[in-house]
């Protein structure tokens, strides 16, 4: 009976060494994929981040712009924004839906800025508080000279005739912007200057934007009617 062999030392050792090595190979494979996974996750977390950040960032610099911006993307506010506008000076022009309504009616009849007839009776008599005392309808000023007052049987009346005028003797004869206008509108040199501010505060549906974004403007930037009267 021939005997088995028994493996020798050096074979074992040999066998022993390639298991471990294979396990140590295996096992840091693993570990690298491991560490690939783990790089790619936090690089895209912080991709994330830096765009959040930079979208918050860039939103935070931008005004909030309301008011007009909403006419032209969605629908008709131009009175709902004037009625704002009365409400928040408290003008004595109530209710200020239907003054709102009524005040974009006149602008379009005769082609102006929605915003024009307001801003203007704001410089002047602070939406209708601060009229002539024998002129409690004229609220922008028009036809008033010294002890010379206009009268008008209501604010309506008096919107509309000086929309009318406006339209024949400023736009059709070229004064087109606010600055245009105020030279034969009034004789105060800041005129123009309050006239925009609160064209601005219109546009934008806010106080502190009128002051900060006002700018020269022409008085048919938003016009919807006929092109002349």
């Amino acid at each position: 009976m021939r005997s088995i062999k028994q493996p020798s030392f050096k074979t074992i050792f040999v066998a022993y060494a390639w298991i471990l090595a294979t396990t140590g190979a295996v096992l840091i494979s693993l570990a690298g994929v491991h560490f690939y996974y783990l790089t790619q996750k936090n690089k895209l977390a912080n991709t994330q981040i830096s765009d959040s950040s930079q979208t918050t960032l860039s939103d935070l610099n931008k005004p909030e712009v309301k008011g007009v911006q909403t006419i032209i993307e969605t629908e008709d506010s131009r009175a709902e924004l004037i009625a704002k506008f009365l409400e928040r000076h408290n003008s004595p022009m109530m209710p200020y839906d239907y003054y709102g309504q009524k005040l974009v009616e006149i602008a379009d009849k005769y082609n102006l800025d929605f915003r024009l007839l307001p801003a203007i009776a704001m410089r002047e008599s602070q939406l209708c508080k601060d009229t002539h005392s024998r002129a409690p309808h004229n609220c922008l000023g028009f036809g008033i000279y010294g002890d010379l007052a206009l009268d008008f049987d209501s604010y309506e009346a008096g919107f509309e005739r000086a929309a009318k005028e406006l339209r024949a003797y400023y736009i059709n004869q070229g004064r087109t912007t606010t600055e245009e206008v105020g030279q034969k509108y009034s004789a105060s040199d800041t005129w123009a200057e309050g006239v925009d501010q609160f064209m601005a505060e219109l546009r934008f549906d806010d106080r502190k934007l009128g002051i900060t974004m006002k700018k020269e403007t022409n008085v048919l930037e938003f016009a919807r009617g006929e092109e002349s009267q």
